[in-house]
């Protein structure tokens, strides 16, 4: 790469949060009655945080591959990530992963209270599909329809949501491989999944390119879990921005804990060869996601 890909990214995550500030501002939007103070202040410390809008900027950077670059592209990737932040939010309640920080802040639940933090998270779930919605998003209704029915298989109970019960279901119980992958492909895959075929479908991607980057998406989802749960193994608190080794102290279901480091590295390395040889196809076009799949293998936080 002849470029700066953290100066790249820091740039789209830019992009992301200037319309996430927008989007979360206290203006009230036609059919609403009023945005109570309290409730968009926790709506906006579990989306505004900071991060790395590693989602949404797969969104841009697969639509840019197709020749789309325009704001209604963010917005949409911002639909993706709301939802995103309403998972995290409701994931760190006492009832769910129990956690105290994220992103080297505390949580909802602790800057405010754990009933703030469940209503923050519903609007957030909310408020995305009222964005993804948007005249601006696509001139096509059929293909907001789309992408509205895509974000919700993603984020429901044959996705994000069914992929969190099946994690909270494996505590301290034996998971064969496929076990752990079908879980994990719901819990963490199905939206970064989401992301680069909605990518396509916003720039009106062939069906064979869709197919293909859907399969990358894939890719992607689990070479991100795989390098989360090994951080979890070897990182730092301070590293991450939260606590580390509660996997095994909680008795998840993990690849790393059922292979061990060595062969999850190896795993890894392997990940990042097929996203490389998925997007060979597309030449220096796709230098970027190439970057940003080898980016997510040797993430260090």
């Amino acid at each position: 790469m002849t470029f700066d890909l953290k100066q790249h990214l820091a740039a789209q995550a830019g992009r992301v949060e200037t319309v996430l500030e927008r989007i979360l501002d206290g203006a009230t939007l036609d059919a609403e009655t009023m945005r109570p103070p309290r409730l968009l202040a926790a709506m906006r410390h579990g989306a505004l945080n900071g991060g790395k809008r590693l989602r949404p900027i797969l969104v841009l950077e697969v639509a840019s591959l197709f020749g789309r670059s325009d704001q209604g592209v963010v917005e949409a990737a911002c639909a993706l990530e709301l939802v995103h932040c309403y998972s995290l939010v409701h994931d760190d309640l006492p009832a769910m992963d129990d956690d105290d920080l994220r992103r080297g802040q505390p949580t909802v639940h602790k800057a405010f209270d754990e009933a703030a933090a469940i209503l923050a998270g519903d609007a957030l779930l909310t408020l995305a599909f009222d964005v993804i919605a948007g005249e601006g998003v696509h001139d096509d209704p059929s293909v907001l329809l789309r992408l509205s029915r895509g974000l919700a298989r993603a984020s429901g109970v044959g996705g994000m949501a069914g992929g969190q019960m099946i994690d909270l279901e494996s505590e301290h119980l034996d998971r064969s491989e496929a076990d752990i992958r079908q879980l994990q492909s719901m819990k963490t895959g199905a939206l970064l999944r989401y992301a680069c075929w909605a990518g396509a479908v916003l720039a009106n991607a062939e069906e064979s390119d869709l197919d293909r980057l859907t399969r990358f998406g894939e890719i992607t989802g689990l070479a991100f879990q795989l390098a989360d749960d090994l951080l979890d193994v070897e990182a730092s608190a301070e590293t991450m921005g939260k606590a580390t080794g509660k996997d095994a102290e909680a008795g998840k279901a993990t690849l790393v804990g059922l292979w061990g480091v060595d062969k999850t590295k190896d795993e890894l390395d392997r990940l990042s060869k097929d996203a490389e040889t998925l997007l060979e196809p597309y030449g220096g076009r796709a230098d970027v996601l190439t970057a940003l799949a080898d980016y997510i293998v040797k993430r260090s936080n």
